[in-house]
């Protein structure tokens, strides 16, 4: 959603790192920047404005001054301004002291709120939470079956006793269901309402009922990130005609600028608590101000990612990977290979993981990532036998024709993966024997390059060097002077035993392991 953005800054912090002190006219000259990349983006004008005057503040003043690299200080004070602005600090949901906790969910037809309501179910039974879903939409067609679906997929409870399609009282079903939450024991209850095209009077006097008689504990404005200012103006309205505590954005994998993202949180004073980015339930989480504007500045997201990775990934399975791929435990094969990718993968598309990562604003080649690809490794890898799987040297011609036909590619495409997967195994397990001394890193100690000595006469080998050659031929002269073949700060191994000998353990260590110390006392 932020790539033009993105895009924008990016050039306007390259033209920055050449500079090594900034000048009124720079610092003029990267405001404007920002100010046009803002509004490219859709965002507010008022909030451009204040976003762009505290820039030019900052960057002018003592703060700048003293920075060893300003056009650094710069991009730290467009991140925290940023920050700012998205709402400062994470807003978590605030809990009833006496269950069940109840959230309200408020917004337009169309922004997603029956889906989010199956999202919002599903990361709170995550958390450990017993949530209850309310079908209070009774207007919409098919609203009330969507969040029986829904809490069907989140496999959490749901209450919706009318049929809906302009049948029923939404204000009735919603009372009712925090009696129905208590005597079920659910200690969340998340209650859908109904939306409308365009803000009516309807429509806020059945909120505003609902509201007076739940008393939500969070009521929770629904928007969608993709309709630009629209979604500002409307989050007004609702703030004034029903009172919301905080907003949700939907649909932040969309192509749209998202200026309403960094406009609606300043604009209204509400802070952003959640997002969601996909179709999957799993495409929902926290809203975090700090990351989402490191995303934005091109910095990446390592914590979301860190994150994902922790839910998506087998502890114990990657350790087994990791120590082969190092050199120990057995050779790595395509088995090992294709069980880490299937764990990626769990993480969500790969444009979408990698996009996570520094600097992947600038890497092209990630949004282009095909997922038939991964698809087609996957056939590839799956049409072999365990064997060769284990040990791809044994992959001859008939054996790669066979794979290749099960797979429905080409020879070539096999030969492509057997070799490139070759090539990265011996390109890892040669970084194992480079650090031998890093945790999980097999391979031996790895000798220093030494140059070959030139030989003289006799076959003996002799020093390239005059004054080595001198000063081997004084020793050779007088054995005094030669050096020692063991280093005489090592014991020797006679010493070791001696040592061994008179080794005592202490009286308490002695009692606790049960052991007899033969050494003298």
């Amino acid at each position: 959603m932020f790539d033009t953005l993105q895009d924008r800054l990016a050039a306007t912090f390259k033209s920055l790192r050449s500079k090594g002190r900034l000048t009124d006219a720079d610092i003029d000259a990267t405001a404007r920047e920002i100010r046009i990349a803002l509004l490219e983006a859709d965002v507010n004008l008022s909030v451009v404005k204040e976003f762009v005057s505290r820039i030019k503040e900052r960057a002018s003043g003592a703060e700048l001054s003293r920075a060893l690299n300003p056009s650094q200080q710069i991009i730290k004070i467009v991140n925290d301004e940023l920050v700012s602005i998205l709402g400062g600090e994470t807003r978590l949901l605030r809990y009833a002291k006496q269950p069940p906790t109840i959230i309200m969910l408020a917004g337009l037809q169309g922004a997603g709120k029956t889906t989010l309501a199956g999202k919002l179910g599903a990361w709170l039974k995550e958390q450990g939470h017993s949530p209850l879903l309310v079908a209070a939409d009774l207007q919409r067609p098919q609203a009330v079956e969507q969040l029986r679906v829904m809490a069907e997929r989140a496999k959490v409870g749901i209450y919706a006793p009318q049929p809906g399609n302009g049948v029923g009282d939404p204000i009735q079903v919603a009372k009712d269901s925090i009696d129905h939450a208590k005597h079920h024991l659910f200690d969340v209850v998340i209650i859908d309402t109904a939306g409308r095209l365009g803000v009516d009077t309807e429509m806020m006097r059945q909120a505003q009922m609902i509201k007076a008689l739940t008393k939500p504990d969070e009521t929770l404005f629904v928007v969608d990130a993709m309709i630009g200012q629209d979604a500002v103006n409307t989050a007004l309205a609702f703030e004034q005609g029903v009172g919301i505590d905080g907003v949700v954005l939907t649909k932040l994998d969309g192509d749209a600028r998202g200026g309403a993202a960094l406009s609606i949180a300043r604009v209204i004073g509400k802070p952003i608590m959640f997002a969601s980015n996909g179709e999957k339930l799993s495409d929902f989480d926290i809203f975090h101000p700090d990351r989402m504007a490191s995303r934005i500045l091109g910095m990446g997201d390592m914590l979301t990612l860190i994150e994902q990775a922790e839910k998506a990934f087998d502890a114990e399975e990657s350790a087994k990977a990791a120590e082969k791929l190092m050199g120990g435990g057995g050779q790595f094969g395509l088995d090992d290979f294709l069980a880490q990718m299937q764990q990626i993968r769990k993480m969500g598309p790969l444009s979408k993981v990698f996009g996570m990562l520094p600097g992947a604003s600038n890497m092209k080649a990630i949004s282009e990532i095909d997922e038939k690809q991964v698809d087609r490794v996957e056939a590839i890898i799956r049409s072999m036998t365990p064997a060769e799987r284990a040990d791809v040297g044994i992959l001859n011609g008939s054996r790669r024709a066979r794979i290749a036909r099960g797979a429905g590619v080409e020879v070539r495409d096999v030969n492509e993966l057997v070799n490139r997967f070759v090539e990265a195994r011996k390109m890892m397990q040669s970084m194992g024997q480079m650090m031998p001394g890093m945790p999980g890193l097999g391979g031996g100690r790895r000798q220093p390059p030494r140059q070959q000595a030139k030989k003289g006469k006799g076959g003996k080998k002799v020093s390239g060097n005059p004054a080595k050659r001198a000063a081997e031929a004084k020793a050779k002269a007088d054995p005094a002077l030669r050096a020692p073949s063991v280093p005489e700060a090592l014991p020797t191994q006679a010493e070791t035993q001696a040592a061994m000998k008179d080794f005592s353990l202490p009286p308490e260590l002695q009692q606790m392991l049960n052991q007899q110390n033969k050494g003298p006392r």
